[in-house]
């Protein structure tokens, strides 16, 4: 059971984050007696709403957990400040496209995150990022990445993997996104570990099997809870990390 031993009004909230907004879901997770709660769930329909909806749950002390990388692998960056089309792309492939939190996540738990320098997940990233830059500007806040596991200083946000949360608790990681009795029956084991560590309510539970969205969101605030306790996997080299991004994903003794 996790108990996260914190002040009672720090709030973390779950962004799957996805280029379409019907396909966002988020979670508002709060702290009763430093359990933490899932209070309310929601899935996207508009960006103007998520980004309201993200606003009122807000408070002055908040942890935004996001499902998206929000930055790119450094040797990509470096090769493309001065390409011109036409000439040779120095570099191992994997170095350009792969971020050292992705080999770390890779090697620590066998599930290989997207390359955000390749994959399509760069549109999510650049949607995740116009997502936290317009939280800045509305609520007048500087909304900085956290970097200290074990604590949040007013508003901040940090980049989860639910895939990784799972694969760290050693539950089933794929196959329970879709539809149809299978996967349902899937979503359902996973609703009862979850439920292990985070209070849900009957219907934050059911909203979770009837939508991976919603999982994930809260898969997204249980990371979250992680980063507030301090068992997750920091960076060797935070001056990287804070180029590239980091993954934070449950793992003691790294």
């Amino acid at each position: 059971m996790l108990e996260l031993q914190r002040p009672s009004d720090i709030r973390v909230i779950g962004v799957d984050c996805a280029t379409q907004p019907r396909n966002v879901g988020l979670a508002l997770c709060t702290f009763t007696r430093g359990r933490p709660r899932v209070e309310e769930v929601a899935v996207g329909k508009s960006w103007p709403l998520i980004d309201e909806q993200v606003g009122q749950w807000m408070s002055a002390t908040t942890l935004i957990a996001v499902d998206a990388p929000l930055g790119w692998p450094l040797p990509l960056s470096q090769a493309l400040a001065d390409h011109a089309a036409g000439e040779e792309l120095w570099g191992n492939a994997n170095r350009l496209f792969r971020r050292t939190t992705d080999d770390v996540v890779a090697e620590a738990l066998g599930k290989r995150p997207l390359d955000v320098g390749a994959d399509r997940i760069a549109r999510t990233a650049h949607t995740a990022l116009g997502f936290v830059g317009r939280l800045r500007d509305a609520r007048r806040l500087p909304i900085p990445l956290a970097w200290e596991p074990g604590w949040v200083h007013g508003v901040a946000a940090i980049e989860v993997y639910p895939a990784g949360t799972l694969a760290s608790r050693e539950l089933p990681y794929s196959g329970y996104k879709g539809a149809g009795s299978k996967v349902t029956a899937l979503r359902e084991r996973l609703v009862a570990a979850v439920a292990e560590e985070i209070t849900l309510g009957d219907e934050v539970a059911e909203a979770m099997i009837q939508s991976d969205h919603v999982l994930d969101a809260v898969l997204c605030a249980l990371a979250g809870c992680d980063f507030l306790q301090g068992t997750v996997m920091a960076p060797d080299d935070l001056e990287l990390a804070k180029r590239e991004g980091w993954i934070w994903v449950h793992g003691v003794g790294r």
